[in-house]
């Protein structure tokens, strides 16, 4: 089964402008983006079979990297709302 791509780019092509800039802007956001790329690392290679895991340890990092991916989609869009307003 081919491994998708699971940057946050690539799940968020209409905030790709706004993930750069708070990259580069905010160390919390940063913080949590580098979180997210390690954790999808991480699974990336427990698909390759890269690093031996269990289905229940593979499973356990996809739902930790959905929460974050929620948490930095609501980040980017409450940045993305206090820039409209100012």
């Amino acid at each position: 089964m081919p491994i998708e791509d699971h940057s946050l780019v690539n799940e968020f092509p209409e905030f790709k402008d706004d993930i750069h800039q708070l990259k580069m802007d905010d160390a919390h956001f940063k913080k949590l983006y580098d979180e997210y790329n390690h954790l999808t690392k991480e699974v990336e290679k427990m698909e390759q079979e890269i690093i031996p895991s269990t289905t229940m340890e593979e499973e356990k990092l996809k739902k930790q990297r959905l929460q974050l991916k929620d948490t930095l989609r609501g980040y980017i869009k409450a940045s993305r709302a206090a820039a409209e307003k100012a």
